[in-house]
């Protein structure tokens, strides 16, 4: 067993609980490594559905300061349980393929709306210090019912800190786009396809926004640590073609172009031209501010205004990722 270092409190997470909700997906295994190598919490739960999954992460990570709780976002008593005595929470579970979406649709609502409402009713009657939801890309100007459910989940949990009332507990959200390395990714189906010699594209137009795992888990740490309740963090990263992506992974391979599929957008968006007017670019990142009257707006006072117009999407960013760089991540 990994003992517990005994460190100084220098950062919010350090002597802390945190409970990770859907801590065996890809993002939950990553911050929970980064949380137990580089900080001291006191415990973090991993809140997920499926018991072998956590069986296989119990195993590799062998951490005294692990519990593994086996229960579902749309379960709001076992949630209550699972929130007694936690300080932090980061909401990383979600229905989030885009197909199974739009053939089971309210199974994504009961997991991507009510599973929100039933975070932040616990989260505000246990007391929880600070809730960070994960949110996406595809939340903005959404075309599929994954993203309109992302979409009404992050009002939620932003409006979460209208009902705190005299609680402490605050709520933010970061936004980001696709994560290299997670399993929705589309490079485990490019990798695959590699061994046919024929990659499938829906259009060779297409863009996206792309940061890795430990970015994404860097930001989340960042927005735990600055938050005051209400910011959506947005990173700045990277966009990249769907074709210069193809060519990284299987440069010999034939290209098919089967067309664009419903529910899917040739370019994403991180921020739209009205969502500009109350963000602020904060050097590394962006936030957005909430509009609403619990928002102090001396929060964010040393970041600056984006110019009129602003829309950060992935087919006008400024930073794109090479061939080579895409395969040096890779």
């Amino acid at each position: 067993m990994k003992q517990q270092d005994q460190k100084t409190n220098k950062s919010p997470i350090d002597n802390k609980t945190l409970l990770i909700i859907g801590g065996t997906g890809s993002f939950g295994k990553k911050f929970t490594r980064m949380i137990l190598d580089e900080y001291n919490p006191r415990s973090v739960r991993i809140y997920s559905r499926g018991e072998f999954l956590q069986w296989e992460m119990q195993k590799t990570f062998q951490d005294e300061r692990l519990r593994f709780l086996i229960g579902d976002v749309r379960d709001k008593e076992r949630l209550y349980r699972a929130m007694k005595g936690v300080d932090i929470v980061v909401h990383a579970a979600a229905l989030k393929q885009v197909p199974a979406c739009e053939y089971n649709p309210i199974e994504a609502v009961k997991t991507n709306i009510d599973g929100a409402k039933n975070v932040i009713n616990a989260a505000i009657d246990n007391n929880v210090k600070k809730v960070v939801a994960l949110s996406t890309d595809k939340a903005v100007y959404p075309v599929n019912l994954y993203g309109a459910t992302k979409m009404v989940a992050e009002k939620l949990f932003i409006q979460g800190n209208s009902y705190t009332g005299f609680g402490e507990t605050k709520f933010s959200c970061v936004r980001y786009g696709n994560v290299i390395g997670s399993r929705g990714s589309v490079i485990p189906l490019f990798q695959e396809q590699k061994k046919s010699g024929v990659l499938t594209i829906t259009d060779e137009r297409m863009t996206r926004f792309w940061i890795t795992l430990e970015e994404g888990v860097h930001l989340v740490i960042k927005c735990i640590e600055e938050m005051k309740g209400g910011e959506t963090y947005i990173p700045k990263i990277p966009s990249m073609k769907i074709t210069d992506l193809a060519r990284a992974i299987a440069p010999e391979a034939e290209i098919n172009i089967t067309g664009i599929r419903p529910g899917e957008k040739l370019h994403e968006v991180l921020i739209t031209p009205d969502e500009a007017l109350h963000t602020v670019d904060m050097g590394e990142n962006y936030i957005i501010e909430p509009e609403m009257k619990f928002w102090d707006k001396n929060n964010t006072s040393d970041g600056k205004p984006l110019p009129e117009g602003f829309c950060y999407s992935s087919d006008l960013n400024e930073h794109w990722l090479t061939i080579g760089e895409l395969q040096k991540i890779m």
